[in-house]
């Protein structure tokens, strides 16, 4: 059986923005803007540039040569060993990701359930993302759309509700909220330093939006569908991201965020929602399960990709009648289930060591991609119809960018202990590809 080329273009545009919209704007921009202020805008709009060519690269190599995904691009380009340690890093960083979104949607059913443990309720979270990937990969990505659906609908009110309150046309306690982007320091309190600080959380956020890499297996047409869909989620992501930043940053002074409730929370209550806290509380769940949902499917694809080159074992590449890769969902589902298991630690801290390890990984992950288009451009038979503008320099600079932006994430004190694990699995897959036998 092989995958089945189910997945229509809003599914496949809804996954990406699943991916990339989860607890990086729900709780990672209190984080950005604590570091970088109102000019945190800087960062996210030029990650923003930086996944345009990623992205960019990522159709144009689809269209060169068609059916294959984003981990063969990388296998084409620098061989088994490349695209086994890249592989396997990609599948690392999305089982810590989900594990991650399983335990915050955890932690905020607790506000519904507060009796219940953190670990009972982020196992049951788990199950149910565990249930939804075993289904056919149509059924998955109608799932999906519902479940990013809801998120860009909240992000939308909120922009739309925010901006009303903060230029005055709905009534609130303060008149005049515009003074917050000047006041505290001003509108770059730390400098351009703080907004370069920023980028590497930045990137964590945006990472997931690559997995439209993984879905060129399932999708029909896909050499004429991803260049649309790509311009499409780019700009939106950038856009559902910088807009809320701006109102929350009018709303709430830069320095004050994180101290209070949720400033979506506050937004909703200043309208006259009394049931905002419930209101934000469904959306989080919903936006941190999506998030795991879209990490479930990144993982198990890449390890079915991985086996269909000899680059981990033949089983992850069984599919069952319904299109799914079965074991990989089971490996993946049994990883995710014994990650709960942290809920019985501090949580707090956890989430502080796992959160940075993705931002990382996926650096990583996008300067194979850059790197890949820049060495594959000569082998195309044809110049695709879809190109990376101003090749080569824009794509290499793009790689020298998220290089810089790693090596600054490995000389930061408080990034220690996640890159040391980040570290440790790369030299553990650099070890493993040069020493084991080919499948």
């Amino acid at each position: 059986m092989e995958l089945q080329k189910s997945l229509l273009p809003r599914h496949i545009r809804m996954m990406a923005l699943g991916g990339a919209i989860g607890t990086g704007i729900f709780k990672g921009t209190s984080e950005t803007v604590s570091i970088a202020g109102p000019a945190v805008i800087f960062s996210y709009l030029f990650a923003g540039l930086l996944l345009l060519v990623v992205m960019s690269a990522i159709a144009e190599m689809a269209i060169a040569f068609p059916g294959v995904n984003m981990k063969g691009f990388i296998h084409k380009a620098f061989g088994t060993n490349v695209s086994f340690v890249i592989g396997w890093l990609y599948c690392f960083m999305w089982l810590v990701v989900c594990v991650i979104e399983v335990i915050a949607a955890g932690s905020f059913l607790q506000y519904w359930f507060p009796s219940l443990s953190l670990w009972s309720l982020s196992f049951i979270s788990a199950i149910f993302i565990v249930a939804i990937n075993l289904m056919n990969v149509k059924r998955y990505g109608e799932f999906e759309f519902w479940f990013a659906g809801i998120k860009i609908t909240m992000i939308v009110l909120f922009v739309v509700l925010g901006a009303g309150i903060l230029f005055g046309i709905i009534p609130s306690n303060d008149s005049d909220y515009l003074h917050n982007y000047v006041q505290h320091d001003g509108f770059f309190p730390e400098g351009w330093s703080g907004v370069f600080s920023a980028l590497l959380i930045v990137i964590f956020s945006y990472g997931g939006t690559e997995l439209i890499g993984l879905t060129l297996s399932e999708t029909k047409d896909a050499q004429k569908v991803l260049p649309k869909v790509i311009k499409g989620v780019i700009w939106r992501i950038v856009i559902f991201y910088t807009l809320p930043i701006l109102i929350i940053c009018g709303l709430i002074p830069w320095n004050e965020i994180g101290s209070q409730a949720s400033p979506f929370v506050q937004v909703l209550s200043a309208v006259g929602f009394d049931g905002a806290a419930h209101i934000m509380n469904f959306v989080l769940i919903t936006a941190v399960l999506s998030a795991a949902n879209s990490g479930i499917y990144g993982c198990t694809r890449m390890m079915y990709s991985l086996a269909a080159e000899g680059e981990a074992p033949k089983l992850f590449s069984y599919v069952s009648k319904n299109g799914v890769p079965l074991y990989s969902v089971i490996f993946s589902a049994i990883i995710l289930i014994g990650g709960t298991f942290v809920a019985y630690f501090s949580p707090d801290r956890v989430f502080g060591y796992l959160m940075a390890i993705p931002g990382f990984t996926v650096s990583v992950v996008w300067i194979s991609i850059c790197l890949a288009q820049v060495k594959l451009r000569k082998t195309y038979t044809n110049l695709p119809s879809f190109t990376v503008w101003g090749f080569p320099y824009v794509t290499s600079f793009t790689a020298i960018a998220l290089s810089v932006s790693c090596v600054a994430f490995a000389f930061s004190e408080q990034n220690r202990a996640s890159m040391l694990v980040c570290l440790g699995m790369l030299i553990v897959l650099i070890l493993f590809s040069a020493f084991r036998k080919k499948a």
